[in-house]
């Protein structure tokens, strides 16, 4: 029989320092990835949160234009389910992932996506008129509807679908020169505007069709 090594008093059960990494960064990866969802649901991380708090609703009324210079309403979209992203024009990379992820997802669904409304919210009011919406929303699907409005309806609702969007401008940049840091979560309402589920940036359009397809 091998000799026993004797044991530290101060780490009786032998756990290496490897071993508590890991763990910490397990449970540090539990901590970010839930934040996000916990966010979107409204749930806050102060003291004294109450165990029977209601949940934060997501989605509302809202008045704004659409690329052809038309005024709309969330109630022009009742009877239908909307897929709803919030983003700009001018946004590098993100919004387009998620716009062209849309488009294939409602390609997958065929007749059945004939039921959903494609709507593109701008957070960047200032920039993103009418006119240029419409030049770049044709670039994805031709049923995508793209809104805009003041900067007072815009911030009305982004709060209301909680939206978290500020403007990054890098210093010695012109005034029109800068970039929307934004959240990137499509939304689907149902047919009478209420929120049924979130789907988070980057997933696959034929898993994202499959999570769509149980509410149509």
């Amino acid at each position: 029989m091998a000799d026993e090594q004797p044991k530290d008093p101060k780490n009786p059960m032998g756990v290496t320092r490897g071993t508590v990494l890991a763990i910490v960064a397990l449970c540090a990866a539990f901590i970010v990835g839930g934040y996000g969802v916990l966010y979107l649901l409204g749930v806050g991380f102060g003291p004294k949160q109450s165990a029977t708090a209601p949940v934060v609703s997501i989605g509302g009324p809202f008045t704004l234009v659409d690329q052809n210079g038309k005024t709309v309403t969330d109630q022009d979209f009742r009877g239908k389910l909307m897929l709803v992203f919030f983003g700009y024009t001018y946004c590098p990379d993100v919004c387009p992932t998620s716009l062209t992820q849309i488009a294939q997802t409602l390609d997958i669904l065929g007749k059945a996506g004939e039921k959903i409304v494609p709507i593109f919210i701008s957070v960047d009011p200032e920039r993103d008129r009418p006119e240029y919406l419409k030049d770049y929303v044709r670039h994805f699907h031709p049923r995508l509807i793209a809104l805009t409005g003041t900067t007072e309806q815009i911030k009305a609702v982004a709060k209301e679908y909680r939206v978290y969007y500020s403007k990054v401008q890098e210093k010695g940049n012109a005034a029109d020169d800068y970039l929307m840091d934004h959240s990137a979560i499509i939304y689907l309402m149902g047919p009478d505007g209420k929120f049924l589920t979130h789907i988070s940036h980057g997933t696959d359009p034929d898993a994202m069709a499959k999570r769509i397809r149980k509410y149509l």
